[in-house]
């Protein structure tokens, strides 16, 4: 298949940060081919008028729990802890996969719509998130969420649920669909397991070649219960610094929230390429606190969003993410500049891919061709001055009008062309509600 997009305007996300005007993008099988002012040569399958859009690279959510979707609003109003142990918890043990198949296909529609075309997602039934994802056509880096909470020294791989779990779902569907999916080594959080599992989820990463996926320093309280558990000197270690004695940094990894994460942190993960996911609407719904990020970037840390769970969120739209980021931390600093738009479009799209390992996240020849149209002939996005401002503090994911992912239409003009959103909604509301809330 072979598609042009004319009369584009687009953000290529490149170091430049360059805004293509009155160009072309030409994309062949899942990449992109050609970016210029020019039309090339040859003909075209499909050709897309782009006038009165903006084009940019689809969104990367880089943490998510996908599932999780059908928890919307659940249990609000209370802190990580209790949230957790009395709402999530009790609901998740009622799971079956019919039911994740559902609210995965919910929260897909979700995101699509609002323009992600890649996700990094930590949760249980991570071979069903799978078959979702491939039939939606959008990429995914999965993971399992490890945990283990017995004695350490009773610790075998062999009786330990989730390293069979890692094993299984890395032989079925690591590098699937031409590298669709992706499947990521994963640790719940330091306070959800303990050192065994943690050497072997860094040594079967290793040999597998698999990034790594694990919370960090989300509350006051992990962090500083850690600190306390894991003495060095006179001061305790931190959940980077405990979770880097065994080797799980030394590959590709994202740490989802970072908010009471140090300087000596950032120190690690800088040398390590430990990529921070922030998640802003989360950790401010959840009372957590404000992640430190623009020291983080200063420190040379790779930051990208995520949105976390629906659970926590109460949405996907990944805009809302953005702008957060921004206003958040410039009213923090009382510095307008502390997050600009263009860092902020930088941690949905390119940062995001890099902490991926994925080939997108900008619009160039060779990049894989994760693309969305923005409708700018819309209220709320007139007039335009600044491309880059409209979509951060303007925007927001209902004004997606096409998402292309993976060289693939999968969502044009409200219609989605890889889902069955009304049998999605059928099965949530007549199985999968039922099955966990009555």
């Amino acid at each position: 298949m072979k598609t042009l997009f004319t009369n584009v305007t687009a953000l290529l996300m490149d170091e430049a940060f360059t805004t293509l005007r009155d160009g072309f993008v030409a994309v062949e099988g899942t990449d992109i081919s050609y970016v210029g002012p020019a039309r090339p040569q040859g003909s075209f399958d499909e050709t897309i008028d782009c006038a009165g859009k903006v084009m940019m690279p689809g969104f990367v959510n880089c943490h998510t729990h996908i599932p999780m979707t059908l928890m919307r609003g659940y249990g609000g109003g209370h802190d990580l802890q209790t949230w957790l142990n009395d709402y999530i918890f009790p609901a998740e043990a009622k799971w079956d996969d019919r039911a994740i198949a559902a609210a995965a296909g919910l929260g897909l529609a979700e995101m699509i719509a609002s323009g992600v075309t890649c996700i990094a997602d930590m949760y249980i039934g991570a071979e069903v998130i799978a078959r979702q994802v491939m039939d939606a056509g959008i990429s995914a880096n999965l993971s399992v969420g490890g945990v283990y909470f017995g004695d350490p020294a009773d610790f075998s791989p062999d009786t330990c649920g989730d390293c069979a779990y890692q094993k299984a779902v890395t032989e079925e569907w690591h590098k699937a669909g031409d590298g669709q999916i992706l499947v990521d080594a994963s640790i719940h959080g330091e306070y959800t397991s303990s050192a065994p599992l943690w050497q072997w989820m860094a040594d079967y990463a290793h040999a597998h070649g698999l990034g790594m996926h694990v919370h960090i320093s989300e509350t006051k309280k992990e962090h500083e219960d850690c600190k306390a558990r894991h003495k060095a000197r006179h001061s305790g270690l931190t959940p980077i610094q405990v979770l880097n004695q065994y080797g799980v940094w030394d590959t590709r990894s994202i740490a989802a929230h970072c908010v009471y994460t140090t300087p000596e942190d950032w120190a690690v993960m800088a040398r390590k390429g430990v990529s921070c996911v922030h998640n802003p609407y989360s950790n401010l719904k959840l009372g957590s606190g404000i992640a430190p990020i623009p020291a983080m970037v200063r420190a040379g840390v790779n930051v990208a969003l995520g949105t976390d769970g629906v659970s926590s969120h109460n949405s996907t739209d990944l805009f809302a993410d953005m702008k957060l980021a921004a206003v958040l931390h410039n009213g923090a600093a009382r510095d307008p500049m502390a997050v600009t738009a263009r860092q902020a479009l930088e941690m949905a799209t390119v940062n995001g891919a890099r902490a991926l390992g994925r080939n997108s996240g900008r619009i160039a020849a060779g990049c894989t061709a994760d693309l969305i149209l923005v409708d700018f002939d819309v209220p709320n996005l007139i007039p335009c001055h600044d491309e880059a401002e409209n979509l951060v503090f303007s925007a927001h994911g209902s004004n997606v009008c096409m998402n292309m992912a993976r060289g693939k239409v999968i969502y044009r003009n409200g219609a989605f062309l890889t889902l069955d959103l009304d049998r999605i909604k059928a099965e949530v509301r007549q199985y999968a509600l039922p099955l966990i809330f009555q």
